[in-house]
């Protein structure tokens, strides 16, 4: 039996996310969500997770959306105060490591003020997962106690991972029924594995701030209408 984690990033980005995500975790298969906590929908996200407890909710950590928790994080921010770090790890230079954990220290903090904790960690864009920033993801996991999501490329030391394996690749023109009817297959029996979505109803604010838009909506179709094989089982949470 392969234990199966289905986890909705961007909870908080915009309503129509958010509402998306609930959809799917009510009528569908998603058991996780990660928020946002530094986006517009954030408020509205932390209702809907206080109404839902059986969906798991952690932190979505970001670097490359929006403006920072943290003031004080020069390395971090543009000249128009919002994020400068680039989703691409090649096209960055000049981030300061203090100022990352600094950043990511007050969003998480922040998330524990709305009167709930984060269940793990993971990042917008899989930027936790950068070599560089293995150290900061590795103090801040101990010190919340929290496990981090697999996206590493190589094997880490010294930090709880929230499944054996990890796969992003439910998205874009992968999206389909076929993508959980062939989960069997593509991984061995009796381990936990995290499967990524992004589903959603489109409002404004997502078309105007993400190039990813209408096949969340496909996502969204797919995540509450498909009856897994026999062979996984939702990991139960809450």
């Amino acid at each position: 039996m392969i234990q199966l984690i289905v986890n909705a990033d961007d909870f908080g980005f915009s309503r129509g996310v958010n509402h998306g995500i609930i959809d799917a975790h009510r009528y569908g298969i998603v058991n996780s969500t990660t928020m946002m906590v530094n986006t517009p929908g954030t408020e509205h996200a932390v209702e809907l997770a206080k109404q839902h407890p059986h969906l798991r909710v952690g932190i979505h950590l970001t670097l490359t959306f929006g403006k920072p928790v943290n003031q004080y994080v020069p390395s971090l921010i543009g000249e128009n105060g919002f994020f400068r770090v680039d989703k691409n790890y090649e096209n960055n230079s000049g981030v300061v490591l203090e100022d990352v954990r600094n950043e990511w220290d007050a969003q998480i903090q922040k998330f524990f003020s709305f009167g709930i904790a984060p269940a793990h960690i993971d990042s917008h864009h899989h930027i936790h997962a950068w070599p560089f920033l293995e150290p900061v993801v590795k103090e801040l996991a101990e010190k919340y106690k929290l496990p981090v999501r697999n996206a590493f490329k190589n094997k880490v030391e010294g930090i709880q991972l929230l499944s054996d394996v990890f796969l992003d690749g439910f998205y874009g023109e992968n999206v389909g029924i076929e993508f959980f009817t062939t989960l069997h297959q593509k991984v061995q029996d009796h381990v936990t594995l995290e499967v990524m979505c992004h589903p959603a109803y489109v409002d404004t604010f997502l078309k105007e701030n993400s190039s990813y838009c209408d096949k969340r909506l496909k996502e969204l179709d797919v995540l509450t209408n498909i009856s897994l094989q026999s062979e996984l089982s939702l990991v139960s949470f809450g």
